[in-house]
């Protein structure tokens, strides 16, 4: 249960909007189109929650021939690919809306993606009204996640101690970072997918609904 929460971290791709597997999808599709022997549950189980720069990194290694400008040139790429697909359709995760409309706390979003990625699909989605002034980007702290400073940045804004923050993430990556900045975390992970280790020291929910239960009884 909740334990003294004063404010909540939302993680954004995969947590408040569904836009985690179309872009993982985007990212598989434009490897195989470059040779790349991967799988989409590779990418998928690889890449989730990473930072893109280790993503395309990655994708990188597995070429037989990687050009100088890669990095920068499939990045961009992505990037633009990612955006056309969004564009196309993109939803909220289910009760999303009805938890942030009702929050009491002051609550932000901490993003490993660019702001204007996550302005992108808060928009598309509806959820951008809540978050105005309030989305906190990795790309702008100089930090990524698993580092926890993205989120202590977060809390610093709120001034309000690590451990009366709640994150709500869906990535082992923001687990990790939630857990070593000292914060309550909430994770919408498969069970199966988290390790023991870590499965002890979270709470784990099944949906935003049940976040809602637990923070409003």
């Amino acid at each position: 249960m909740a334990r003294g929460i004063k404010a909540i971290i939302f993680d954004c791709d995969g947590t408040l909007v569904d836009s985690e597997t179309p872009g993982l999808d985007v990212l598989y599709e434009e490897a195989v189109k470059l040779g790349v022997d991967l799988s989409r549950e590779e990418v998928h189980a690889e890449f989730r929650g990473k930072r893109m720069a280790l993503c395309i990194e990655a994708i990188g290694r597995r070429l037989a021939q990687r050009p100088a400008s890669f990095e920068a040139d499939f990045t961009a790429h992505v990037r633009q690919a990612m955006a056309l697909r969004f564009n196309e359709g993109l939803n909220p995760i289910l009760g999303a809306l009805a938890l942030v409309s009702r929050l009491q706390q002051p609550f932000c979003v901490a993003t490993n993606g660019p702001r204007e990625k996550a302005e992108l699909t808060l928009g598309l989605t509806g959820l951008l009204p809540y978050f105005e002034n309030r989305i906190f980007s990795a790309y702008d702290v100089g930090f990524w996640k698993p580092s926890p400073e993205l989120f202590l940045h977060a809390a610093r804004a709120f001034s309000v101690e690590p451990r009366h923050c709640a994150v709500v993430e869906d990535s082992l990556p923001g687990i990790e970072a939630g857990l070593a900045a000292g914060m309550q975390v909430y994770s919408l992970c498969q069970p199966e997918t988290v390790p023991p280790e870590l499965a002890g020291r979270i709470e784990q929910i099944s949906s935003l609904a049940m976040l809602d239960r637990v923070l409003h009884g």
